[in-house]
């Protein structure tokens, strides 16, 4: 096994940490939820790198690479409808999870008739998108539990300030609902954009004689 297959092995090994991390509601676990996703996405940039500058790319280094990067966003984005505290609705996230398994399934597609599907700048677009929705969602949580942990507070008790208090509460309670509309808007077009691109493998697949 090369190097860089090892760092896909020990990113997908990260994911049950960001869970635990993720769901205890405690400043310092959500704290390691955040590094612990920045390193595996660090680890994600070097893993490619490293197989390409080594001339390891492998069947397998190419099918988990993928599924490690899934398998982390869909972690954060399931858990992050379990807590309260950010309300993020459960239809968005499961547009975002459908649109990976459509693409998923129509790469498999393509991969067993000899094709490659590459990500496409919408696709690449969304990628980005999602990341920076979930490290700005767990900051944000990070927020809620300094305050709860430093000082006591509930910012959704600032809802009812009338200072900049209620701006604060407003930013820290609001913005992940607004962040993954957009996520979510940009999935469903980034999909879109694949399917009609590809359309071609679904319609000889159609055609296929039984």
């Amino acid at each position: 096994m090369n190097l860089a297959t090892r760092l896909t092995f020990i990113r997908i090994g990260m994911v049950p940490f960001f869970i635990i991390f993720l769901y205890i509601d405690n400043v310092y676990t959500r704290i390691c939820a955040l590094l612990t996703f920045i390193i595996a996405g660090i680890t994600d940039l070097y893993d490619g790198a490293i197989a390409r500058r080594t001339n390891t790319i492998t069947t397998l280094g190419t099918f988990l690479d993928p599924l490690a990067d899934k398998l982390m966003i869909s972690a954060a984005f399931i858990l992050f409808i379990e807590l309260p505290e950010i309300a993020v609705p459960a239809w968005m996230v499961i547009l975002i999870i459908s649109r990976e398994f459509i693409i998923t399934g129509l790469r498999s597609v393509a991969a067993s008739k000899g094709k490659i599907l590459a990500a496409d700048k919408h696709g690449k677009f969304k990628t980005s998108s999602q990341v920076t929705a979930i490290i700005t969602i767990l900051v944000i949580l990070i927020c809620n539990a300094v305050l709860s942990h430093f000082w006591d507070i509930d910012v959704y008790q600032w809802i009812y300030a009338l200072d900049y208090k209620r701006y604060i509460a407003l930013v820290l309670i609001r913005t992940p609902f607004w962040i993954m509309l957009i996520v979510t808007m940009l999935t469903i077009i980034s999909g879109s954009s694949y399917l009609i691109n590809h359309w071609d493998l679904i319609s000889e697949r159609r055609k296929k004689p039984r």
